[in-house]
């Protein structure tokens, strides 16, 4: 009675709301479908043979400015039919099914299971300007992703809004944040899909939140433009995410070591006081970071005169040390007669203007300020050509702060107008595309200047694709537990959003961390793609050493570690460059449809690279949960080994984050070394035997120049079985540095039958710990104990040649 009263209702209803009606015309083409509505335009078109893209709009459809996308179509499409009630796009890995009565759209794989699909009655409509598409909800529907935003991994009953915003102090459900990137991944039913909604006016999406029948994704204006993407397992979605969004470049080897920074570090003796004492006490450190005070009244592209009267000397005595800098880069410039940047942007009225023809002018750090619009190629042009100033001076890092852009009162006008490449459009479409656009002229001109040397840029907004360009941290975060936890998800997010390279102040940046905090906190960032300190002004210092002698020994235990890592971590971000395959990966990325994964008391766990497996936690807590998925895996620090599909009480000591490593795997590693310009000579291979295999793609180059793209690389495979590993020959024209290969065995107590390349080899059985032993500083308490095991280990020269090494199996 009640379902036929609604029809009834439905059926006689009269509403504001537009959809597009019945399809009255189409065109068939090499991509999909072209056509036309009783009241819109749309397409259905296959990019490659895991995307669609699919449009709709009440007018003609507004040239493509691909800010975001940078593939070209490649097309997908298999098969066409022209069916009764349907329109069947087939592809290779799924079809589209588009409903001639309502221009609905469906995804439905080989077996006819519905992948994902517009829900019947809603679809596509438009409420005035504002266009959304409302989607069904599957049973155990989950959606995760979505870039650089707050909450829990499972976004499942939650809604978000997509307007960069500068966001001090956010909370753990603060939204929104700085960034855009509008791809979330949903999962159900044991299949996976992605979706991108390229629209960057401010835009909503509803994950079933406040009602029980649908999801969506809405836009106050512009059209209704996303790209479907399925593939069999989440990490076949990212790569293709990754090819139509662009792969990040392959950063500079140093920028992966350790970033030390605080508002502010000066005058330049200060500087070189704290590159000092990282050396003293033997602190792994690549770079010095200046927050704004190293400017003159704090205007971009000027040094400021008393407090760095010689910033090429400085930058040359760091250098010497082994240090890189990287300058805060800001884009409001002052509005002031006679400064240069100034006066040239004003002449070639390359700055934001309303639309009378004034510049826009905002207040930030300087004073009032205009604001440069990137979306203009000629201001991009103006900002590569300035950036030559700090790369003169010996700057090979810049960062991009305050790029939502941030102006004091935080209400850009929406009435501003920004070129887009000539087709003028306002702030309501341009505010979430500046940091992005900032970021592309930011690299482009540090590219240009650096003299063949890799830059690295750093940002703290952006839109999709900004991994094109530039790192990404997690902005002013605040200094206890909750936020510490959140940005382990925030950094597990992004990964999932196409942004490999992304990382969070440690310590935080707002307010003080306790000791035990800053020591949790450096652990979890030593094992996190970008790894930096940060800490606000007017605040206690948060150097390493700052929190007292114990925390000093947790931090370089640490990093330290990270270092040894580096021939790993730089080998994961290779794999990123080429496939999109994050640094961080949560546990979903594997394991989508385990229900543990998404559990509060498991969300915050992930993997660093496929071996090693970080269970980030409380600072106050010494003893903790930790999921293990599937297969073997030993503890870090005594080798301990446990199975998998099970849930560990496990210590949690603040000197011993709870980490494991899979079974089955070879960790790459190298000599601690004190920053990334100390070269090792000897090359560690950690085997870990397991009866699951792995596979894993070693590579180097000389980490700091373009050579690679000539071929001045090399890559190795590593692959494992149970009792052997096989070290591939090189493949490659690049010659490393290493003069010596340690195989490390763990898990076997007795090395006597181990063989390498056919040959029996003498092994040594050694105490092992990856970390140096904590002192004891109170004289009634013991020293803490890091842990150590009994491992098997033998050294050869280091061959370019294949090299097999065989040991008994478990």
């Amino acid at each position: 009675m009640e379902q036929s009263l609604a029809k009834k209702n439905q059926s006689s209803f009269s509403s504001p709301i537009l959809n597009p009606g019945s399809i009255n015309g189409v065109e068939r083409t090499s991509l999909g479908l072209i056509g036309t509505t009783e009241k819109a335009n749309f397409s259905v078109q296959f990019y490659n043979e895991h995307i669609v893209r699919v449009r709709f709009s009440r007018s003609a459809f507004t040239p493509d400015l691909n800010y975001a996308v940078v593939a070209q179509p490649e097309s997908g499409l298999q098969d066409f039919a022209d069916e009764e009630e349907w329109f069947v796009l087939t592809g290779t890995h799924y079809s589209v099914h588009v409903s001639k009565a309502t221009a609905e759209v469906r995804f439905v794989d080989p077996k006819g299971e519905v992948i994902n699909q517009d829900e019947p009655g809603l679809g596509t409509s438009w409420n005035g300007e504002q266009v959304t598409t409302y989607k069904t909800l599957q049973p155990g529907e989950r959606f995760i992703g979505l870039g650089e935003k707050t909450g829990p991994l499972d976004r499942r009953g939650k809604g978000y809004q997509h307007w960069n915003t500068d966001a001090f102090a956010y909370g753990p459900g603060s939204d929104p944040i700085y960034s855009t990137i509008p791809f979330y991944l949903g999962v159900h039913s044991g299949l996976v899909y992605g979706i991108f909604f390229d629209n960057s006016a401010k835009s909503f999406f509803n994950f079933g939140a406040s009602n029980n029948r649908t999801s969506s994704f809405y836009a106050d204006t512009g059209e209704m433009n996303y790209y479907f993407l399925h593939g069999k397992s989440i990490p076949e979605i990212l790569s293709a995410y990754s090819w139509l969004t662009g792969n990040m470049p392959l950063p500079p080897l140093w920028s992966l070591g350790f970033q030390q920074c605080r508002y502010s570090y000066y005058p330049d003796q200060e500087v070189i006081n704290l590159a000092d004492k990282f050396r003293q006490k033997e602190i792994p450190a690549d770079a010095v970071v200046l927050d704004i005070h190293y400017m003159d009244a704090y205007k971009i592209f000027t040094w400021h005169p008393e407090y760095f009267p010689h910033p090429e000397k400085m930058i040359h005595d760091l250098a010497s040390k082994n240090f890189k800098v990287v300058v805060m880069c800001d884009p409001g410039i002052k509005a002031e007669e006679g400064y240069q940047a100034y006066d040239e942007g004003l002449r070639e009225n390359l700055f934001l203007n309303y639309p009378d023809g004034q510049p826009y002018t905002g207040q930030v750090w300087p004073g009032w300020c205009h604001m440069p619009d990137f979306t203009n190629p000629k201001t991009r042009d103006y900002w590569r050509k300035w950036m030559k100033s700090y790369a003169d001076s010996g700057v090979r890092g810049f960062w991009n702060d305050m790029n939502e852009f941030s102006s004091w009162g935080q209400m850009m006008p929406e009435n501003i107008l920004f070129d887009f490449e000539g087709q003028m459009r306002t702030s309501r479409e341009g505010r979430n595309v500046y940091g992005l656009k900032m970021c592309e002229a930011s690299y482009d001109g540090a590219k240009e200047h650096l003299q063949g040397k890799r830059p690295f840029i750093l940002t703290r907004s952006g839109y999709a694709g900004v991994q094109r360009y530039a790192a990404l941290w997690t902005g002013d975060n605040v200094a206890y537990d909750e936020h510490m936890l959140l940005g382990v998800r925030l950094v597990s997010s992004l990964g999932l959003s196409g942004v490999p390279f992304s990382g969070y102040d440690i310590g935080g940046f707002v307010g003080e961390a306790s000791p035990k905090l800053f020591a949790r906190w450096i652990s979890i960032g030593a094992l996190s793609p970008f790894c930096r300190v940060h800490s606000m002004i007017n605040s206690r210092s948060s150097e390493p050493w700052s929190y007292g002698e114990e925390v000093e020994m947790i931090a370089r235990n640490y990093l330290r570690l990270r270092y040894q890592l580096l021939p790993y971590v730089y080998s994961l971000f290779h794999e990123a460059s080429v496939t999109g395959m994050p640094v961080q990966r949560t546990l979903a990325i594997e394991w989508p449809h385990q229900d543990e994964v998404y559990s509060g008391a498991f969300e915050n766990q992930y993997l660093f690279g496929p071996s090693i497996l970080v269970a980030a936690c409380d600072s106050t807590k010494e003893l903790v949960k930790v999921y293990l998925p599937e297969g073997g895996w030993y503890a870090l620090y005594d080798g301990k080994y446990f199975e998998g599909q099970q849930i560990l009480a496990t210590d949690s000591p603040v000197h011993r984050l709870p980490v494991y490593v899979r079974a089955g795997s070879v960790l790459i590693m190298q000599d601690p070394v004190q920053s990334t310009e100390q070269k090792s000579e000897t090359v560690h291979l950690h085997i870990y035997p397991g009866k699951e295999g792995s596979s894993f793609e070693w590579y180097m180059d000389d980490g700091e120049t373009y050579g690679y793209q000539s071929g001045a690389c090399v890559t190795r495979t590593l692959h494992s079985e149970n009792g052997k590993v096989t070290l591939s020959a090189s493949n490659g024209n690049f010659v490393p540095a290493w003069k010596h290969i340690r195989v490390v065995l763990h898990g076997v107590s007795d090395g006597g039958s181990m063989m390498c390349n056919g040959k029996h080899v003498k092994t040594e059985t050694i105490q092992h710990s990856y970390f140096l032993p904590m002192l004891k500083f109170d004289p009634l308490e013991s020293a803490p104990d890091v842990g150590s095991e009994s491992v098997q280990q033998f050294v050869i020269p280091y061959t370019p040649d294949e090299v097999v090494i065989a040991f008994p199996p478990i």
